[in-house]
């Protein structure tokens, strides 16, 4: 589902793309995607803004499309993601992986995993790197869905077709995790091999999950009303970190109900929550306004890195940032001037990987960047 907030989010930042390009200072760290020769006269390509302090060796891994939600393998060599990329022959988000020393994402298509039927959205290595979890909607329909209209506003659709599958590298359905009826999608797993969590509607309200990596014990670990989703597992597998919308008044309460029973919801107002992963010990973690979404645990497990448009009264640019799990010690990790997001540290961590609209021309393209992690 967080690929939905790339395409509803990208919908806004198309807008603005045309006044406002989006080109990092003269000033700022340089850094050549190892796929393009850079000849004598060309200029060098500026991937890093001013202050991005704790990012080194930017390198830009793809050119075009929307690209996102990009997830290293237990062994820290691949990474999985979705992209709808139209030179990549997709109609609309499939699942792709590549090697990310070896392969060559900016001139060549990687090798896709999905069926290329239906939307398809979060995918996650499992233990041993040889298979991967996903969501699709093929089951349902081997079109992609329909996006929604503009009518109720900035809205993301949650459709009831979504269910979890088990995948090899060459695209083998191996396994179908779920198959309650409605919305079951963004799944993760733990560092210790042992657990999956995702979203799911099948208790009437979008709450989070978890399932042993074949599916079976699947156990209600959220209660609140609300959307909360885009969890990930703490570095020792203990807790989650999250993001919710928490409707407060009776109005908003029954505006998220209605939307929800027509499959959207509004992304307008997140904060982060962390709990353990039975659900105990749950904690606000942030409390900034606007969207604060697209969580990952810090190596340390003492810190969280997310997206967020807080600083925004225009509902862009969206940023890195990372804060301490009890909330302190807020950080400002990028500066782009539009769309950073769906960070993750690599197992070992010593490299970021995240999406953003960085150096992509003033086209609405989001593309992949990794960078070397400094502390």
């Amino acid at each position: 589902m967080r690929v939905k907030a790339l395409s509803s989010i990208l919908f806004i930042l198309v807008l603005i793309s045309a006044c406002q390009n989006a080109q990092p200072s003269s000033e700022s760290e340089t850094a050549v995607s190892d796929s393009t020769a850079v000849g004598e006269m060309e200029p060098e390509v500026k991937l890093a803004y001013d202050g991005e302090n704790h990012l080194a060796n930017i390198r830009q891994l793809t050119d075009g499309g929307d690209n996102a939600e990009a997830y290293f393998s237990f062994d820290n060599s691949m990474a999985v993601f979705q992209s709808n990329h139209a030179d990549w022959k997709v109609e609309c988000d499939q699942i792709f992986y590549f090697n990310i020393a070896e392969d060559d994402l900016i001139n060549n298509r990687p090798k896709m995993i999905s069926t290329g039927l239906g939307r398809t959205t979060c995918s996650y290595f499992l233990p041993g790197d040889t298979t991967i979890i996903y969501s699709s909607t093929h089951l349902g329909d081997s079109a992609c869905p329909p996006e929604p209209g503009r009518e109720e506003g900035y809205v993301w659709p949650i459709y009831e077709d979504f269910d979890i599958f088990v995948a090899d590298l060459e695209g083998n359905i191996l396994d179908t995790l779920t198959n309650s009826p409605g919305y079951d999608a963004e799944p993760t797993v733990s560092p210790n091999g042992d657990l999956i969590v995702f979203t799911s509607t099948r208790s009437g309200d979008l709450e989070l999950w978890t399932m042993n990596l074949d599916g079976s014990d699947q156990k209600q670990v959220t209660s609140g009303l609300g959307y909360d989703g885009g969890a990930f597992f703490s570095p020792d597998g203990t807790k989650l970190v999250f993001r919710a919308s928490r409707p407060q008044t009776e109005e908003a309460k029954a505006e998220y109900q209605a939307l929800l029973d027509r499959g959207l919801v509004k992304p307008s107002d997140m904060e982060l929550y962390v709990c353990n992963v039975d659900g105990s010990d749950l904690q606000q973690v942030t409390a900034l306004g606007n969207a604060n979404w697209a969580p990952f645990f810090h190596p340390s497990g003492e810190k969280i890195i997310f997206s967020s448009n807080h600083k925004s009264k225009r509902g862009y640019p969206f940023n890195l940032f990372m804060i301490n799990v009890d909330g302190s010690g807020l950080e400002q990790i990028t500066y782009d001037e539009q769309f950073d997001a769906f960070p993750m540290f690599s197992p070992d961590g010593s490299k970021l990987i995240f999406s953003s609209n960085r150096n992509n021309g003033g086209t609405r393209n989001t593309n992949l960047f990794i960078a070397d992690w400094v502390e």
